[in-house]
């Protein structure tokens, strides 16, 4: 997979900047020795639990608001880490730090449907080491629609432009979460691209400030306002 974590680095520096404590979590991808599964998985669980041991070291550190936030397949790894549960399959999820909210920006939200439509050409079964007919229990623990509900505060942020990962799907995870009784917010950003939320001076960014600073409960005059662009234009999305 081409990308990593220095791409997020803009937007993690932009939250830090803020006010927010930022671990900008890197893994193992797919065709580097060890990723894949579980490999993958397993890093990501293990980065988060990383926490824990900074909070032992610096007091002010606050285990109990911890949010995830994940852009495309590490959306997909954002809301898989989101529930806390037992390890399994030769896979866990965080056992250290309980993840209370979680944002997925552009998330692969279902696995099976990526599959289907060969996202990312072919990404899905490179990680997972088959389909969802020959490695059924992989796709069941692993993909965030199978594994609702959450019991964490969400949000999920699409981009009706993406051409990478359909808008669609997030709608029909958002449906189904709600279903299940999990507290999740959908944002359709009408002008929106699947690029768009790496940057910080886009209104993809602004939304993820806006939910993050509503789920902190941070009062909004500690906050820049999260509307400016580097056009100085402002694009319109829509919430439901």
């Amino acid at each position: 997979m081409p990308h990593g974590r220095d791409q997020f680095t803009p937007v993690a520096r932009d939250l830090a900047s803020r006010g927010f404590a930022v671990w900008n979590l890197g893994y193992r991808r797919v065709g580097a020795p060890g990723g894949g599964w579980p490999g993958t998985f397993t890093d990501v669980a293990d980065g988060i639990d990383q926490l824990a041991t900074f909070a032992d070291q610096v007091a002010s550190f606050d285990l109990a608001r911890v949010t995830v936030v994940g852009h495309s397949a590490g959306g997909h790894l954002a809301l898989w880490a989101a529930l806390h549960d037992p390890p399994r399959d030769g896979q866990h999820g965080p056992q250290r730090v309980k993840v209370t909210a979680v944002a997925g920006l552009a998330p692969v939200s279902d696995l099976a449907q990526a599959h289907e439509l060969a996202l990312g050409d072919g990404a899905v079964h490179a990680l997972l080491g088959g389909s969802p007919t020959t490695r059924p229990a992989r796709y069941r623990s692993s993909s965030p629609i199978e594994r609702l509900p959450l019991a964490v505060r969400q949000l999920v942020v699409h981009g009706r432009l993406d051409e990478a990962v359909p808008v669609a799907m997030s709608r029909r995870y958002v449906q189904a979460a709600r279903a299940s009784g999990d507290d999740v917010r959908l944002i359709e950003l009408e002008h929106a691209g699947h690029m768009d939320f790496l940057d910080p001076a886009s209104e993809a960014h602004a939304a993820l400030c806006r939910w993050l600073m509503e789920t902190q409960d941070l009062p909004r005059a500690e906050w820049e306002p999260c509307q400016r662009h580097r056009d100085g234009s402002h694009r319109t999305g829509t919430s439901r």
